[in-house]
């Protein structure tokens, strides 16, 4: 069964064939997480929506068509829309450095550096208006094209272009010392 394609295992879960979409699953739950979790700046938040995101995709399998959207598409529109519905619902706590290595391990000062300039891009993340931020986790960080970034945000491929533009304009001017 790994070597059907998308469109072929929801064909198959579209006639309720659960192993399809437990391989579905398998394909999609780790990219799904990493764009919840950079949007909303939290891993357990982000797996909270990626299973709602899967719960809706079985449920209404039978929506999805495949002249309409890839079937990537589909989940990463699911997931972007569930994204904003919580990040508009809660005021997003940035990470702690909590979970920093402790300084006695080898290494350790350059994994607590990588951790604080990844920290410094996630909050800049945090402050980009909605759209440029989803433009560019789905473009720079989950290797979409901008057309399909295009299709999930519901906008034309020029917008898109735009978007990701102003975004890495406003990252430059944050993280710029």
């Amino acid at each position: 069964m790994t070597s059907l394609t998308d469109e072929q295992l929801m064909q198959q879960i579209q006639q309720g064939d659960h192993p399809a979409f437990q391989q579905l699953v398998k394909r999609y739950v780790t990219p799904l997480q990493h764009y919840a979790s950079r949007f909303l700046g939290n891993a357990n938040e982000a797996e909270d929506v990626v299973q709602e995101v899967l719960l809706k995709a079985w449920r209404n399998a039978e929506r999805w068509q495949a002249d309409k959207a890839k079937v990537s598409t589909w989940l990463y529109s699911i997931t972007h829309h569930l994204c904003i519905d919580l990040y508009r619902r809660k005021s997003l706590d940035t990470q702690s450095l909590d979970d920093a290595p402790d300084v006695a391990e080898p290494a350790a000062h350059s994994r607590l550096q990588a951790l604080e300039i990844s920290q410094h891009v996630s909050v800049a993340l945090q402050h980009l208006p909605e759209r440029q931020r989803s433009t560019l986790l789905l473009c720079y960080y989950q290797g979409l094209s901008a057309q399909e970034a295009a299709q999930v945000l519901d906008i034309s491929s020029s917008a898109v272009e735009s978007l990701l533009a102003r975004a890495r304009r406003a990252l430059r001017q944050v993280l710029t010392p």
